[in-house]
């Protein structure tokens, strides 16, 4: 079975050569993501523990919305990891080059956009993010979407956009939300699956309970996904930072929580859930 990690950060220490978003540190201590950063050395090395063949970089907001330390892990280990680029919604014009520059580029497998900071929820809204959907369409740019609060806003991208893929982080729930509280997001999450064009990310679970592992009370949300959406739809993932960060879980437990405690996917189930699928969406070639 091949498994690819849906979402890993990796990052830089913060320097004055390399500042990082203002409030950045605040960002890393209230997402509960380990303060010290990750390199992709150190990940190749937990994901040869954790048995995960492959990883989806995508770059933190707090490294300012740089591409390059994900492009180098992808371009030194092109097996292992894939590079989701961010994209410069406030600078259209550099966005735009870019998503062009997306197509000639073989590490990069597509583009994230997030709408959870204060400074960024209104950009679904005020026509700041208008530019991006009809390019990326235009251009075929995958496009993972951290959009939880606007289920309604995303089904009107989805339709207005039919060609565009959109990849839906963290079953659609808020970060900082478990247990009971993700039942709403994810019911929000289920009407979506009636766009072709919408798949979602089995990500940052054990982030979404207070049990412990297994966490069994997360097994009805995994089941009404994968129901929803079908295997072909959901892909697996850590958000690993969290992971090994606050939330003091493993990532060998994030894959065999899948693969040995949820009895209910089947073997071609998980084969596609635990990476084959996400391969597919992306271009990513299994051989």
């Amino acid at each position: 079975m091949l498994v690819c990690d849906s979402q890993v950060h990796i990052w830089a220490e913060e320097t004055p050569e390399r500042p990082w978003t203002p409030g950045g540190r605040e960002l890393v201590r209230d997402m509960g993501h380990r303060p010290k950063a990750i390199g992709y050395e150190e990940l190749k090395d937990l994901m040869d523990e954790a048995g995960v063949d492959r990883a989806i970089i995508v770059p933190p907001t707090w490294d300012m919305d740089r591409n390059d330390l994900g492009l180098e892990a992808a371009e030194k280990y092109p097996d292992r990891f894939g590079l989701i680029s961010r994209v410069p919604l406030l600078e259209p014009e550099i966005g735009k080059k870019l998503l062009h520059d997306l197509r000639d580029e073989p590490a990069c497998k597509g583009v994230r956009l997030t709408f959870f900071r204060k400074e960024e929820a209104t950009w679904l809204f005020d026509g700041t993010a208008d530019w991006y959907w009809p390019l990326a369409e235009e251009l075929g740019v995958p496009t993972m979407i951290h959009a939880a609060k606007f289920a309604p806003q995303v089904a009107e991208i989805a339709e207005n956009y039919p060609n565009l893929q959109l990849i839906l982080d963290h079953m659609g729930v808020p970060g900082g939300t478990k247990d009971d509280n993700c039942q709403p997001y994810v019911e929000e999450t289920v009407m979506l699956a009636r766009f072709p064009n919408v798949s979602i990310k089995l990500s940052s679970l054990p982030a979404k309970t207070t049990q412990p592992y297994p966490y069994e009370n997360l097994e009805p949300y995994v089941r009404q996904l994968v129901t929803a959406f079908g295997p072909m739809r959901c892909y697996w993932g850590t958000d690993l930072s969290r992971i090994i960060g606050v939330v003091g879980g493993t990532y060998r437990q994030c894959v065999t929580h899948f693969t040995e405690e949820i009895d209910f996917l089947s073997e071609d189930d998980l084969d596609l859930i635990m990476g084959r699928a996400l391969c597919n969406a992306l271009n990513w070639p299994v051989l």
